[in-house]
């Protein structure tokens, strides 16, 4: 589940935006000032920061700037009434990734935050530089790369966190809701078909090619990572011992 911070001095605002993360199922913090938002972001290290311009003391841009310092990672968007171009290029300019302005729907802000979230989770899946190496397969986060027996299947880039999201927690259980937060950022998504339809792809080009069965479904929760080479398989879908 994603964490979110909400930097906002109007405590009827904060108030407002953090009651409507928390109902979308996100985990949510709130501060007031910018010395709070950057010991808080220190802190708990959030995935995404809702960043009210028109701080005390401390602005937002002053904050963006700072916290862009040392990471480069945590997605921001600034939440302002200022509206010109000239307002949100220089939110852009000192590390905001997106910007939003007031008033705004509920609506609209969820709908922000979880794009923000879909491009924080691809970079992070790309960035990633720990090697992965079992059964056949091998998974190259940096490169982008997976290959099979010496081949390289070509996946897209859902399929690749999808992969990835799974290899990484071998032998577990990793429910539908998981794979939809981890790999597109949208809670929703859990009961769509759009997950089942991407492990099928991902089966076929990793499983075919290969002389073991890495993704296993676990009916009605989710699936689990796990090789298990084809000859130890029961006709019925146990494991010989």
């Amino acid at each position: 589940m994603a964490t979110l911070l909400v930097v906002e001095d109007d405590p009827i605002i904060r108030q407002t935006v953090q009651y409507s993360l928390k109902r979308a199922g996100f985990t949510v913090h709130a501060v007031s000032d910018g010395g709070e938002a950057l010991e808080a972001a220190a802190r708990i290290q959030p995935d995404l920061i809702l960043l009210d311009l028109m701080l005390p003391g401390m602005d937002g841009y002053e904050i963006a700037e700072r916290l862009r310092r040392t990471d480069k990672e945590t997605a921001i968007i600034m939440v302002t009434a200022l509206d010109t171009e000239r307002d949100k290029v220089r939110g852009l300019d000192v590390g905001a990734d997106d910007y939003i302005t007031k008033p705004f729907s509920t609506e609209e802000l969820l709908a922000r935050v979880r794009a923000n979230l879909r491009r924080v989770r691809a970079k992070e899946a790309l960035a990633g530089d720990r090697l992965i190496e079992v059964g056949d397969l091998t998974i190259d986060p940096k490169s982008f790369r997976v290959s099979v027996r010496g081949t390289q299947p070509r996946l897209r880039l859902k399929e690749f966190q999808l992969l990835l999201a799974l290899a990484q927690r071998p032998g577990q259980l990793s429910t539908r809701q998981f794979l939809a937060e981890e790999v597109w950022g949208y809670e929703h998504l859990a009961s769509s078909r759009t997950i089942d339809v991407h492990v099928r792809r991902l089966r076929q080009a990793i499983e075919d090619p290969s002389d073991y069965i890495y993704i296993h479904t676990v009916h009605g929760m989710g699936y689990r990572f796990e090789p298990i080479l084809k000859s130890d398989l029961e006709p019925n879908g146990g494991v010989r011992r």
